[in-house]
């Protein structure tokens, strides 16, 4: 879709360390970063920094809000696979067994620790990245002598008659899901020549529906001659009854409703205690837009947000990216809760003031262009709360809304979270890892001094600009490039960004001091792009997250492209692959021939040429040099993957216990703790 969530995979994960600090005394001047690591996993927590300079009204607006986006939790977790609630309710009462019932320091209970805390990390069965189901290192029969323990067991499992026999079979059914690798392998599978649908565990269609259904289902709601067309299908899930195809809608009185509902009491108190009326406004209009579940109040709802410039508190709540559907239509609920650092807003200001130069300078050929780029604005912020598709993963930069024509009439809202990024680059020390993937001492010296600032603006011109710019012409569908939209839009917006990060206009408006600090962004661009996340690959998998293959496109089709010039290759030393620059300039230029090819295909909707660049650069992975990757990476001891626990609001009250005076954040919360609160709580 066209607004990105720029995920840490192309930044800051792999060059960052990890400290083994405790996550206790969290309150104190010395604030702690790492709580815990698992798996692949590392568990961070991040600061709030000037929410005590808040108004106590604004305070309330954080808390209401972030009430609204907690109660949203199960939802994602039900889109992600049709079991995730029952075996995540399963898992969580054997977790919470009475002392004595479950031998917890057996090696099995400690395998189905780890296994249900990369449940919550993925909001359910499948790998929040890579989309792969867990594999559990405990035993079936392990885990069946708990929930069937004659002392202590699951639901009515145990009991006599015709309750106890059907709450066992049901119990078998999950344990299959667990434990049978055949059984919803991939929650999103995008493998060429395979029915999408039939082979991914999503829950957004009814089991049974298949691709070629969907497609024309859709298909014959589109209205090529409609200038403002809804998003068809992102708020539904798709059902067959008496033998036809219906759309079962998420709304207050629909599909979810019970969590809508929640949502909904926590927007309308929201509302009560807005900053302005335009802020009011927005409110009341997504209230609306899930009250009804139409799509065009949706659409409106997206124009007075993206409109709304004024407000310092700010928030993203809804069904909004489509990553999570192979089909790219239906999204995935997530929320977010913010407010403006002021003064990093600057940089991000600069760029958006200079949106027109931009577009008017791209490589991309001047009728795909924007003769007026309209809206564009950004800003930095404050994270304050993370939900649904947003936690514990969350992404660094937002670019928003989705839909075409609200960018191209109404404009686009862009974030970078700069208390995100900076909780990645406090939480870590060297690492190794630097040396071991970079050619030589100059290219980890730039990183040390460039890589944080460039990988940052990197960012803000992705978010900012680069999902901004560009037009498609007159009757090409937002779908057009259907699977590969995403890959695509993501690697436009990427390459806008690398293209103009080595612009001088960047040192002319301030916002680099040293015309060669670029360097920094590209090398660790085509070094990761090219190699190190394939660190986050199992042996023998293609590529199949969006993201990935984006970067993984862009560093082969360059790499490719080189060939002649030798811009950039891949070279050894001491048996060992590195990524070697030999000329940035020309490396920038092959960027820019690739940002206008892919312009060019969106613009035209050329779904056979998409196809065939992704196909070609973005999803087969070279096996030795992944085994390469696999073992230098093992033995530096990072995880590939981080996550957050949130901070807790803890509201103050008067005498009468009714009315609020303040409200506090702590951050003492441990991870499982956490999670185990939002089952009880939301």
């Amino acid at each position: 879709m066209k607004k990105t969530l720029i995920l840490l995979a192309c930044a800051i994960t792999l060059l960052v360390g990890c400290k083994k600090n405790s996550n206790e005394n969290c309150n104190e001047k010395q604030f702690v970063y790492n709580v815990e690591k698992f798996a692949d996993l590392e568990i961070l927590r991040y600061e709030v920094p000037d929410f005590d300079s808040l108004s106590l009204q604004q305070k309330k607006l954080v808390y209401y809000l972030t009430e609204a986006a907690l109660h949203g939790r199960d939802i994602l977790y039900d889109q992600n696979c049709r079991y995730n609630l029952q075996i995540r309710n399963l898992l969580e009462t054997i977790y919470t067994a009475p002392d004595g019932i479950v031998d917890r320091n057996s090696e099995d209970f400690k395998a189905f620790e780890v296994y249900l805390k990369r449940v919550w990390f993925s909001n359910g069965i499948h790998h929040h990245y890579a989309g792969d189901k867990f594999v559990p290192e405990f035993s079936r029969e392990w885990f069946h002598r708990q929930a069937t323990n004659p002392e202590w067991h699951y639901g009515a499992v145990g009991e006599d008659g015709e309750e106890g026999q059907k709450a066992l079979a049901e119990l078998m059914e999950l344990e299959d899901v667990i434990f049978n690798p055949e059984i919803l392998p991939k929650r999103v599978n995008q493998a060429a020549g395979e029915d999408l649908l039939l082979t991914s565990a999503c829950n957004y269609y009814e089991q049974g529906i298949t691709q070629a259904e969907a497609e024309a289902f859709y298909n014959a709601m589109a209205d090529p001659s409609d200038t403002t067309p809804v998003m068809y299908g992102l708020n539904s899930r798709l059902e067959r009854r008496d033998g036809q195809l219906v759309e079962n809608v998420a709304k207050c009185d629909g599909h979810y409703g019970e969590k809508i509902q929640q949502i909904v009491y926590w927007l309308e108190k929201a509302a009560a205690v807005a900053e302005n009326d335009q802020q009011k406004a927005v409110i009341e209009q997504l209230v609306e837009y899930y009250k009804s579940g139409d799509l065009r109040a949706f659409d409106e709802y997206s124009i007075l947000w993206v409109e709304d410039l004024n407000s310092r508190v700010d928030f993203v709540n809804g069904f909004i990216e489509t990553y999570g559907d192979p089909l790219g239509k239906k999204a995935s609920w997530e929320s977010i809760v913010n407010f403006k650092d002021l003064k990093a807003t600057h940089r991000t200001e600069l760029i958006s003031q200079n949106a027109q130069w931009f577009e008017d300078n791209s490589p991309v050929a001047a009728e795909f262009k924007k003769p007026q780029v309209k809206g564009v604005s950004a800003k930095v912020i404050t994270a304050a709360i993370l939900a649904g598709d947003c936690y514990p993963s969350t992404p660094i930069g937002i670019n928003l809304p989705n839909s075409d024509w609200i960018r191209h009439l109404h404009g686009s809202k862009s974030v970078t979270i700069q208390n995100i990024t900076d909780a990645y680059d406090k939480a870590a020390e060297g690492n190794g890892f630097a040396e071991e993937f970079m050619w030589s001492d100059a290219e980890v010296q730039w990183a040390k001094k460039w890589g944080n600032m460039t990988d940052n603006l990197h960012t803000d011109l992705h978010e900012c600009l680069g999902h901004a710019s560009g037009r498609t012409l007159p009757g090409v569908s937002q779908d057009a490039l259907k699977e590969h939209h995403s890959t695509l839009e993501e690697a436009r917006a990427d390459l806008f960004g690398l293209y103009y990060c080595a612009d001088p206009k960047i040192v002319e408006l301030g916002i680099l001091t040293d015309p060669d600090a670029y360097k920094a962004e590209y090398y660790r661009y085509m070094m990761n792009g090219a190699m190190t996340q394939l660190s986050r690959i199992e042996p023998g998998n293609n590529i199949e997250e969006a993201h990935m293959r984006n970067r993984q496109l862009v560093a082969n089709w360059v790499l490719e492209h080189a060939k002649d010039s030798r811009a950039v290759e891949f070279r050894k030393k001491d048996g060992k692959t590195y990524i070697v620059v030999n000329d940035y300039q020309e490396l920038r230029k092959l960027f820019g021939q690739l940002l206008a090819e892919i312009q060019r295909i969106k613009s035209t909707g050329s779904y056979d040429e998409a196809k065939a660049l992704v196909e070609k650069y973005a999803v087969k992975v070279d096996p030795e040099l992944h085994k390469e990757v696999l073992e230098r990476y093992s033995k530096l001891n990072i995880a590939p993957y981080k996550g957050f626990v949130n901070p807790v609001y803890v509201p103050e009250y008067e005498e009468d216990g009714v009315t609020i005076k303040d409200i506090k954040v702590t951050y003492t919360e441990g991870y499982a703790e956490q999670h185990l609160r939002y089952s009880r709580e939301y």
